[in-house]
């Protein structure tokens, strides 16, 4: 491995050993925490590391860039999964159904009836997450928390099997009560999978009862946006939440 590679490779065990510490030490963990690789902005050169340790859940947030990178890999790797991490225009629904899993940004009527279309047409469903916006900010995706019951029966009207939850909080704020009140939001709809928690944060999310924890920069380090990595995340100390 060439110097970038070896430091994802140590990244990424420390991460697994830290997900595995935040469980023992969390009350009541959710049955299992995922990892999802978010690998946007990163070239294959430095995804294979994880590749070759056997991981293969991955997230990314643009359409584009994700088929020009997976499509060759899953040639190599068919068994990848491969996750939407971020917004989803309407109009590329039908590449999403195609080349997705799971889809975590599922927040608005006019998207619910695009996929619905899209999935019958696919003859699949990816796993869908419903996108809360539990800060409430203007600027961001999501639907607000008193909108969610409303909106998650509604695409269930459509057809929709909804998954899970997710959620990005306020940068600046804790986030613990954000985790709350998704996980809250989660259990009042019998919902089983939680989306919460990133590279700052996931071992909280993970007391919360996070099954999947999106972490991008504490394994590739910080992003250049042109496909490569700097690969020098400083992975923290491990901390029991």
């Amino acid at each position: 491995m060439i110097p970038a590679q070896e430091q994802i490779a140590r990244n990424f065990a420390l991460i697994l050993a830290r997900i595995e510490a935040a469980r023992k030490s969390a009350l009541k963990p959710a049955g299992f925490t995922k990892l999802i690789a978010v690998s946007k902005f990163h070239d294959a050169e430095h995804i294979r590391p994880l590749l070759e340790a056997g991981h293969r859940l991955f997230g990314e947030s643009r359409i584009q860039e994700a088929q020009a990178k997976w499509l060759p890999l899953k040639r190599d790797y068919p068994d990848i999964e491969l996750h939407l991490i971020g917004p989803l225009q309407t109009n590329k629904a039908r590449e999403a159904v195609g080349l997705f899993d799971a889809i975590h940004s599922l927040d608005r009527v006019k998207l619910a009836r695009v996929l619905t279309s899209e999935c019958e047409r696919a003859g699949r469903s990816p796993v869908l997450f419903v996108q809360v916006n539990t800060g409430e900010e203007p600027q961001k995706a999501g639907v607000a928390p008193k909108d969610a019951t409303a909106f998650i029966a509604e695409a269930r009207g459509l057809g929709l099997k909804v998954n899970g939850l997710m959620c990005i909080p306020p940068l600046g704020e804790p986030p613990a009560p954000h985790f709350a009140l998704l996980a809250k939001l989660a259990a009042e709809e019998s919902l089983p999978l939680l989306s919460m928690g990133m590279s700052d944060d996931f071992e909280t999310a993970i007391r919360f009862g996070a099954t999947h924890v999106r972490v991008g920069s504490a394994l590739f380090g910080e992003r250049d946006q042109t496909g490569g990595s700097s690969a020098a995340a400083v992975v923290k100390p491990m901390v029991r939440p």
